[in-house]
């Protein structure tokens, strides 16, 4: 029997996905098994805005928290309940008032080398990202255009321990 490859491109989130389809039948999953794995692994991004303090919750137990930088108040870091929308690895920022594109990427570039967003408002879109400032990290401040920024090793094991559709709660 023969393997086909089909290659899906996401265009507006700019992924390539590659999907291989066997011959073979599936594997059939019990329902109650999906059931009870999700049951095992709930996770959740909480950001709370006072402390300037981020962490994840899973199955119970708290993971981190780690220091944020949050938006300024003339742009603040909207609260409330959302999902984790896109994430990405090395993204490149683009501002959405000149469209200007900075050329650097990783963690020396605008956004640092991870990318979680979590509100698209627009052409505007809220997200949880590295910085190449750690500065304002550390002194919890309120500078950004509303993003939450967190020390690139911080927001890379954040990264790690999510996955688009995770719920994110920001509280004030």
């Amino acid at each position: 029997m023969s393997n086909a490859s089909v290659t899906l491109c996401g265009a507006a989130l700019g992924l390539g996905l590659v999907v291989s389809a066997s011959t073979s039948p599936p594997a059939v999953a019990s329902p109650l098994a999906s059931q009870n794995v999700a049951l095992l692994r709930q996770t959740s991004i909480h950001l709370d805005l006072r402390s300037r303090r981020i962490s994840v919750i899973r199955d119970g137990e708290r993971l981190g928290p780690w220091p944020v930088a949050i938006g300024d108040p003339k742009t603040p870091t909207p609260a409330g309940m959302f999902k984790v929308e896109n994430m990405r690895m090395n993204p490149q920022y683009q501002s959405t008032k000149s469209g200007k594109i900075s050329p650097v990427t990783g963690p020396g570039g605008p956004l640092g080398h991870r990318w979680i967003g979590f509100l698209q408002q627009g052409e505007n879109q809220f997200g949880i990202h590295g910085t190449p400032w750690p500065h304002w990290v550390k002194i919890r401040a309120a500078v950004s255009n509303g993003c939450v920024r967190m020390l690139n090793q911080h927001v890379q094991q954040l990264y790690e321990l999510v996955d688009v559709g995770t719920p994110v709660v920001i509280t004030r």
